[in-house]
């Protein structure tokens, strides 16, 4: 129990090292944020990198259509494998989530 969670513990600390070279792209804040905590609770990486990309992508301010749905499907099937324990590796995801823009918007 007790390796656990200074394991645990060393994830986090990790995890929130990376956050002070992040950029302050809101994208990029939000997945981190939301990924540290969907691993403490859940420790289930594909279901975390899906649920943080879905809930991180902003909807148009136009409202929902079919260029957000574009994307969101994009990047859930392109941008959800890129992170693993020891890296979500967020500059990455948000790289692979904005790559989806261009090609949705021809839709």
């Amino acid at each position: 129990m007790e390796k656990r969670r200074v394991g645990s513990l060393v994830m986090l600390c990790l995890l929130l090292g990376m956050l002070v070279g992040q950029s302050t792209a809101s994208f990029q804040d939000c997945y981190t944020g939301c990924f540290i905590l969907c691993f403490i609770q859940t420790r289930n990486i594909p279901q975390c990198s899906f649920k943080c990309i879905k809930d991180c992508i902003t909807p148009p301010s136009t409202g929902i259509n079919s260029q957000y749905f574009c994307e969101l499907g994009c990047a859930t099937y392109s941008c959800t494998n890129i992170s693993t324990i020891g890296n979500p590796d967020v500059k990455k995801v948000a790289d692979c989530v904005d790559g989806c823009s261009k090609p949705c918007a021809k839709n």
